[in-house]
């Protein structure tokens, strides 16, 4: 099948995903949980007749401040975010809910000063920095060629600028806010895409061995054909897990793995389809002869 005689209508879809993406990033960006920001968080289990405003102002008499609450679905819980607390007002808390509203539950708390906020936004940044020049380096030196490293690293920027971007378009509308955990789903994510494209990218190279008479975007489309099923199959089963887990699973991890499911399909998509063509354009415009001619 020809498939890098579409490759244009490859990267026009890509920019179709992206563009929506981008401009949300660019315009609001994305919405930080307690991970980042700093603060603290305090989830209790309160009567289903309690009332968002209620609780505010109970809370507001203790710290003074205007918490932002947030209903869990599918239970009983409230999640009260606020500014750092200590454990001291943190009880003082709990006893005047308690105090007003009868039985209520502590199901979880967690403070984060700003300091720490801001070193787990570097050491992620470092990180991110870190894997994609090892991932770049690695697979230059593995197929001897920087164009199959860049390419790579291309598709793999573009897998993250999707899970990016969807994320900012959910927090902006539906106050969905990214963490540590997020952080680990784009890591993941990375690692997975970078996987499939060194398939791809392998078959290609054991085909430029066996058949140096044919030209690369032939060669392209055979290594493309030869593993395609095989990368179906792979993410198929991957994706029906997460999927899973997405329906499934706690509030815990909702919004994790669905950050893994939309990485998932975004890598499967660029391993074949944006990394494969990247790499067609850069060997057919390096062949052009001088002048474009």
């Amino acid at each position: 099948m020809n498939f890098m005689r579409w490759r244009v209508f490859y990267f026009l879809l890509s920019l179709l995903v992206l563009v929506p993406g981008l401009y949300s990033l660019a315009r609001w960006g994305l919405r930080p949980s307690i991970d980042f920001r700093g603060g603290s968080v305090l989830t209790v289990k309160v009567a289903n007749n309690v009332k968002d405003q209620e609780l505010m102002r109970l809370v507001q008499q203790v710290t003074g401040e205007e918490p932002e609450i947030i209903d869990i679905k599918g239970s009983r819980q409230r999640e009260i975010r606020m500014a750092p607390i200590s454990l001291a007002k943190k009880e003082k808390i709990m006893q005047v809910l308690r105090t007003k509203l009868g039985q209520v539950e502590e199901t979880h708390f967690a403070s984060l000063g700003p300091a720490l906020g801001r070193e787990l936004l570097i050491k992620t940044i470092t990180g991110l920095i870190l894997a994609t020049l090892g991932i770049l380096l690695y697979i230059s030196l593995r197929f001897r060629e920087k164009s199959f490293g860049v390419c790579a690293v291309l598709a793999m920027l573009h897998d993250s600028l999707v899970l990016l971007g969807v994320f900012s378009l959910l927090g902006h509308f539906y106050q969905v806010e990214v963490s540590s955990l997020f952080v680990t789903a784009l890591l993941t994510v990375l690692s997975f895409s970078v996987h499939d494209t060194v398939v791809v990218y392998d078959r290609i190279r054991e085909l430029r061995h066996r058949h140096p008479e044919l030209d690369f975007l032939t060669l392209a489309d055979v290594a493309v054909t030869q593993t395609l099923t095989r990368s179906l199959n792979n993410s198929t089963t991957i994706i029906l897990v997460l999927l899973a887990l997405f329906l499934l699973g706690g509030p815990t991890i909702h919004w994790f793995s669905f950050a893994l499911l939309v990485g998932m399909i975004s890598g499967t998509y660029s391993s074949i389809f944006t990394a494969v063509p990247l790499l067609v354009v850069w060997k057919t415009w390096r062949k052009r002869p001088a002048g474009g001619k």
